[in-house]
């Protein structure tokens, strides 16, 4: 029986570490609820691409962003996630406040989207397709067996089933994405 632990007050995920044998094709469910409320499942029936982050390396998320390529902008089948691994612990207030933070940057990246979906005619708010979820207790990054650092980046793309379909410990090139993504 799996055990489930609480991230942030709002993620939810098997406290034993399913990555650390990653298998390209291999079907693996993690659920998520970022940090505006909305829960998300790698295994719901969209593609999903997760970007594990430090704060020092959130500029490579924006990249990894800013590569998704056009056929998955405004599409209800594509979504991507970041996950933002602190390490250091916070208190209650702290995490809150901190989360608002996240929540401010996600509203500027989201209008920073919505020029690209203005450019390619996509009527949505784009602030509907920009998520983020903060590990606090660094509970999503022990999932992808990764360790809370400061040079931490990994990026994972999931299939409509939660089949791992790629990964990368670096900025993919949009191209790479791509094609994992079709």
């Amino acid at each position: 029986m799996k055990k489930f632990a609480l991230v942030a007050g709002a993620i939810c995920i098997s406290s034993m570490s399913i990555f650390s044998q990653s298998v390209i094709g291999q079907s693996y469910r993690i659920n998520f609820t970022d940090v505006d409320g909305n829960a998300f499942s790698t295994a719901d029936g969209h593609t999903t691409s997760v970007v594990l982050t430090s704060k020092a390396n959130i500029d490579k998320a924006r990249l990894v962003g800013d590569r998704i390529p056009d056929f998955c902008l405004g599409s209800p089948a594509y979504r991507m996630i970041t996950v933002l691994a602190f390490e250091t612990k916070h208190s209650g207030p702290m995490r809150a406040l901190l989360k608002s933070v996240i929540r401010h940057r996600l509203e500027s990246e989201a209008r920073r989207l919505q020029t690209r979906y203005d450019q390619l005619k996509i009527a949505r708010d784009a602030r509907r397709d920009v998520s983020a979820v903060a590990d606090f207790d660094n509970t999503v990054a022990a999932q992808l067996d990764a360790k809370p650092e400061a040079a931490l980046f990994r990026v994972f793309v999931f299939g409509k089933n939660g089949e791992l379909l790629k990964q990368w410990n670096e900025v993919p090139s949009a191209e790479e994405l791509a094609a994992a993504l079709k």
